[in-house]
């Protein structure tokens, strides 16, 4: 091999990567889900200055792994909760490390035919899945917050080309656009926007669970007749609630907005049948945002941008350059994404989907539900706990009667090890919020859970 490597270097790396990697995944399930180590605990185990003589492929990777397992997050155990993080399939796992072995910059569909193939098939089984039009162009992205990224540049172009002005020229002297959200309008979908030019959404309202006050959103439209962009949300990150899209889609394209719609999580319950009913008419917006590393449970990293106009999204992101190979009438991965170079990060969303089948991800959405509806069950039987969300998906949020209770008690789950759940507040209160995301949450891991839970509140005080 050139470079001073050798095929023996690459399988004496790889076997050494391979074993620490099976004594992770088999730890999972049972080690404490918080690291032992901090951020400086960690440093202090590493080199601190580049030595000049180099070290042994194997080497290395026992020494990262060495320096790095204390200060490790079990973020794959069934009893992780915390910012809607999902586990890992193990056909998904595999398919990455080939990812990494072939190495692909999944760019262009002529030099990387394979990884370009494969994505292509698994953005038309999310398509079909998801019950969105079969036409609409798919980015595999970095998460959901560039796939809300991804989607709001192409509202945005989109919306000035309807109002003649050519935003490949510049947004500076555009028609001002507005950008409309409801009150709980998630972070990510904030961020995109001041990424997109749009700055922060003007808000309009919602309900005691997170949903758009769609009465304020038609307000906020009327009387105005410049280009706008809706942001609607499929699964608030606190109470797990999904926007009204019938009406809330109606009234904004009957005033000739772009809908896009926030579904880091609860775009994927559209892939069950007992559980489509919570995103009815989300299909007739014009752009979706989500993250497969969340409910799908693949390897960071894997967001996904979908757009129903694939002609719109290649005119905005589309790459043009004399050395860049060409299909003609074929868009190509970098026509979908904000990226010319990349990995094949939709090989993992294949490999999962074909593991599971349909029904083996609608059974996925299903377990989720259903083990946060056992969670806040549990949690109800804790004296001096209430569950304050409706939990219609995968989000419960736990709160004691004082704020300092729930603050102290989330703080106790967290070092016990136990479980792992995110501190937040919502609606005025601070909560303890469980975001159930791995597909490993079972009876077991939902009875350890509220066990946790019973023991803290116990230590801390917490009683009727």
């Amino acid at each position: 091999m050139n470079g001073g490597t050798s095929d023996e270097d690459y399988r004496e790396a790889l076997d050494a990567a391979h074993h620490h990697a099976i004594a992770w995944v088999e730890s999972v399930r049972d080690r404490p889900v918080r690291p032992d180590l901090d951020v400086d605990g960690i440093l202090a185990r590493l080199t601190p200055r580049l030595p000049e003589a180099g070290m042994a492929p194997a080497a290395v990777i026992e020494e990262l792994a060495e320096a790095a397992e204390p200060g490790l997050m079990a973020m794959g155990s069934p009893r992780f909760y915390g910012f809607v993080i999902g586990g890992t399939y193990p056909a998904a796992m595999a398919a990455d490390w080939l990812v990494s072995a072939w190495d692909q910059n999944t760019g262009s569909r002529q030099p990387t035919p394979a990884t370009a193939a494969v994505e292509e098939v698994a953005a038309g089984w999310l398509l079909d899945l998801l019950g969105l039009p079969a036409a609409s162009g798919v980015g595999f992205v970095t998460g959901a917050t560039s796939a809300n990224i991804t989607a709001l540049l192409v509202a945005r172009d989109a919306v000035l080309r309807e109002r003649g002005h050519d935003p490949s020229l510049s947004i500076q002297r555009a028609p001002a656009i507005r950008f409309l959200a409801g009150d709980a309008v998630h972070t990510s979908a904030v961020l995109a926007g001041r990424i997109a030019g749009l700055g922060v959404p003007t808000t309009v309202g919602a309900d005691e669970q997170g949903r758009i006050d769609v009465d304020g959103l038609t307000a906020a439209l009327e009387g105005h007749d410049g280009p706008t962009i809706v942001a609607l949300q499929a699964g608030d990150v606190h109470s797990g609630a999904f926007d009204d899209f019938t009406r809330a889609i109606d009234v904004a394209h009957l005033h000739g907005a772009w809908v896009h719609v926030d579904g880091a999580f609860g775009l994927w319950a559209g892939a069950s049948p007992r559980h489509r009913h919570l995103v009815a008419g989300l299909e007739h917006a014009d752009s979706w945002g989500t993250d497969a590393h969340k409910t799908l449970n693949v390897p960071y990293d894997c967001g996904v941008a979908i757009v129903r106009d694939e002609a719109a999204m290649t005119a905005s992101l589309g790459a043009h350059a004399a050395y860049l190979p060409a299909v003609a009438s074929v868009a190509d991965p970098y026509d979908h994404v904000p990226e010319l170079s990349r990995r094949a990060r939709g090989v993992p969303v294949w490999a999962a989907l074909r593991s599971l089948g349909s029904r083996g991800v609608a059974d996925l959405i299903d377990g989720l539900v259903s083990a946060a509806q056992a969670l806040a069950d549990g949690f109800r039987s804790v004296p001096g706990l209430e569950v304050l969300n409706d939990v219609v998906f995968t989000q419960v949020c736990l709160a004691a009667r004082q704020d300092a209770d729930t603050q102290a008690l989330g703080e106790w789950l967290r070092a016990e090890g136990t479980v792992w759940a995110s501190s937040s507040s919502w609606r005025g209160r601070a909560v303890v919020r469980f975001a159930v995301s791995n597909h490993g949450t079972d009876g077991e891991a939902v009875r350890r859970t509220v066990d946790a839970v019973a023991r803290g509140a116990a230590a801390i005080g917490i009683s009727r």
